[in-house]
């Protein structure tokens, strides 16, 4: 059977059998691939800690009728046991690779792969606050599925900004004319911010306050959910870097 080598980050896993798993997996340059670990929850396994959610691994792997087969890990980064000693990285990264499995498929999508392994690192890292960080992500994710907001000129018929309605249905800010009734107002800082992590201006964004970020956070929630039509499971367990505020409704 053909063999192949690729880098790849592991998103997901199952148990088969008594000691094998099936590993879910975002490839650089072969999508998304699901293989089989064989023996690797036996306490000898050569590599399994290197397939555990997050991780990013050289793998080497032979095609099988249905699920190919992993032969060979070598360790390229180990996110795994930083994010998890963190609540808030864990819950983030488990939203980040929920959406990673959502938006790709068996074919090659190398800024995809690039994004998540670059938030993953950062997550690991602790160089943003959490939940910013999983807000951009999701941001420049959907923007590279075809989804990009804006968060400046209207999203209906391009009329130049700033507007203050955002129509998460309509891709974004809309001018009071395209704007239906009831649309929600939202505040310029708000906007601002989600600009920034669109654009990955981190200076901007960490220099928001908590009222923004978590209005910031809404946005971009009920984008993310709206796009995918499933909701996401792992958003209902993030941890927030701050408490919910009162003025939900105004975001």
């Amino acid at each position: 059977m053909p063999v192949y080598r690729d880098e790849a980050v592991v998103l997901r896993t199952h148990k088969l059998g008594e000691a094998d798993r099936i590993v879910t997996l975002l490839s650089r340059q072969h999508g998304k691939i699901r293989a089989v670990a064989k023996g690797v929850r036996r306490t000898a396994s050569r590599f399994g800690s290197r397939l555990e959610p997050f991780m990013v691994a050289d793998l080497q792997l032979y095609e099988g009728r249905t699920l190919d087969v992993i032969t060979q890990a070598e360790s390229l980064g180990a996110y795994g046991a930083l994010i998890a000693d963190d609540y808030a990285s864990y819950t983030a990264a488990n939203a980040m690779v929920e959406t990673a499995d959502r938006l790709t498929d068996a074919e090659a999508s190398l800024q995809q792969y690039l994004l998540l392994v670059g938030a993953l690192r950062s997550l690991s890292r602790r160089e943003h606050p959490p939940t910013l960080t999983l807000d951009s992500y999701l941001l420049r994710a959907l923007s590279l599925a075809g989804w990009a907001p804006s968060f400046q000129d209207c999203s209906r018929c391009g009329r130049p900004g700033p507007h203050d309605h955002i129509v998460v249905q309509l891709g974004g800010v809309v001018c009071p004319e395209c704007a239906p009734n009831g649309a929600p107002r939202v505040d310029a800082a708000t906007i601002g911010l989600l600009g920034a992590l669109l654009t990955g201006d981190w200076s901007a964004a960490e220099d928001a306050d908590e009222a923004t970020r978590s209005k910031a956070n809404g946005v971009v929630s009920a984008y993310t959910q709206w796009h995918l039509e499933r909701g996401l499971r792992s958003l209902q367990h993030v941890h927030h870097d701050v408490p919910a505020t009162d003025e939900k409704g105004s975001a």
